[in-house]
């Protein structure tokens, strides 16, 4: 079989990139155009370590199932970050139910969401395993035109223990990513690594984008397209954003995915959506979203500016995956008490202090 050969257009690249790696051709890089029986410019060793970087890569991915429907996918990608079973990923909807985690040696596992940050599309979670590979995450941003490695599970090529899609490319630019009024939606908004392939692939959301050096310099980010150009942005996170708050989340210094243990007051004296003067969607899925329907007039919920299709997604410090979560938690704050409501109103992520 002939090596596979780099050229010059950035899609065409990625894509043979990959073809290369999922039907186990070697790569040559080196210059655009650089012909499969040039003598290559690099080291001897390239080849070696570049395989010994894919499979490092490979071995801390992990392939996450959760919930779907609608038309959306159920699976996405994530990367252990720690040798306990701490694992990124990208908050999204597949997260809405607590999801199976797989491993690159097909061993399954139940995971718990430890916390997750909406700000920065982040969230944690945590098998029950150890002495697992998993990626540092780097402390400083990556260099224009560093080569990297994106580790994921697009298009959901893996299912149980065949390794992780791997594609070769660089940092083609670093920017502040600012979408909420533009073409492309996102609740982030600050850097991004630019990235010289497609990356942002159905699953591919929560992937690792790694360094020559072996670390993690970010997280692939969900999938952000202009309807009306077609045009998709690929693009990831950077890991010196995230690992603050990684380490805050493992840490439980962050918000929290569990209801906190209080007791369960009267209704006569919690918190209700009714009390609040909140009205949801009707309550018809096995774990409906806690979607506003309506707000009534003079209410807390009006003089805090909730809105009607607003997602609550964080009651104080509690996350809300649906609208059971919602009720359970109000019922254990005190009606007198005031708290505080974070929100998705379309794709901005605001707070609301609602005062009784």
């Amino acid at each position: 079989m002939r090596p596979c050969e780099r050229r010059s257009t950035t899609d065409f690249l990625a894509q043979w990139t990959l073809v290369c790696i999922l039907i186990g051709a070697p790569l040559v890089t080196g210059r655009p155009g650089l012909r499969a029986d040039e003598p290559a410019d690099r080291p001897k060793s390239y080849d070696a370590d570049l395989e010994g970087l894919v499979r490092k890569g490979q071995a801390s991915a992990v392939k996450i199932y959760g919930a779907g429907g609608g038309g959306l996918v159920s699976y996405q990608s994530g990367f252990l970050v720690s040798p306990i079973g701490h694992i990124a990923t990208a908050w999204s909807h597949v997260l809405d139910v607590e999801p199976v985690v797989v491993l690159d040696d097909g061993r399954r596992f139940p995971s718990k969401i430890v916390g997750f940050e909406p700000r920065l599309d982040l969230a944690v979670l945590k098998i029950e395993a150890e002495g697992l590979t998993h990626l540092g995450l780097a402390p400083e941003l990556p260099n224009l035109a560093d080569p990297v490695l994106a580790i994921s599970n697009l298009f959901g090529i893996a299912s149980g223990g065949e390794p992780a899609s791997a594609m070769h490319g660089s940092v083609s630019s670093i920017t502040r990513l600012d979408a909420r009024r533009g073409t492309f939606k996102t609740p982030y908004t600050g850097t991004v690594l630019i990235l010289d392939l497609v990356a942002n692939n159905p699953g591919a959301a929560g992937g690792a984008v790694i360094s020559a050096d072996g670390r993690a310099v970010g997280m692939l980010g969900k999938e952000l397209r202009d309807a009306s150009a077609g045009v998709w942005l690929n693009y990831a996170i950077p890991s010196q954003t995230l690992r603050q708050a990684i380490a805050d989340i493992v840490a439980g210094r962050e918000v929290v995915a569990a209801v906190p243990e209080t007791p369960v007051l009267p209704k006569d004296r919690s918190h209700l959506p009714l009390t609040l003067g909140l009205s949801l969607i009707p309550d018809v899925l096995e774990n409906t979203p806690a979607y506003v329907d309506r707000v009534m007039p003079n209410t807390p919920a009006a003089r805090a500016d909730v809105r009607a299709d607003d997602l609550i997604l964080l009651v104080d410090n509690t996350r809300i995956d649906g609208q059971r979560t919602l009720l359970d938690t109000l019922r254990r704050i005190d009606r007198r008490d005031p708290l505080v409501l974070t929100l998705q109103r379309g794709s901005a992520i605001i707070t609301a202090e609602l005062n009784p």
